[in-house]
């Protein structure tokens, strides 16, 4: 029986996609439901992660912290040279 504090979603998968999740249900010896809570879940995660430091490196750029692409080539253009320079700051 459904929980009130969940909600049915309908999702059309790619059979290889959907097999995969049924071998890795039977392996792991959950549901397929479970399987994709966990999924879905980390993606979801891994998403928000991923806006957050997208927004941090927005202020920082913003703010006028971080390096020149001119500083960043001339220090590359060192890399695997007998006269590599310091990393720029």
């Amino acid at each position: 029986m459904p929980s009130p504090d969940t909600r049915v979603m309908t999702a059309h998968v790619p059979l290889p996609l959907a097999e995969q999740v049924d071998q890795l249900a039977t392996r792991l010896d959950r549901s397929r439901g479970w399987v994709l809570k966990q999924a879905l879940a980390a993606f979801v995660d891994r998403e928000a992660e991923r806006y957050r430091m997208t927004l941090e490196a927005m202020d920082d750029v913003d703010a006028k912290r971080g390096l020149s692409h001119q500083d960043v080539k001339a220090w590359a253009a060192t890399l695997g040279t007998d006269e590599q320079g310091p990393l720029p700051e």
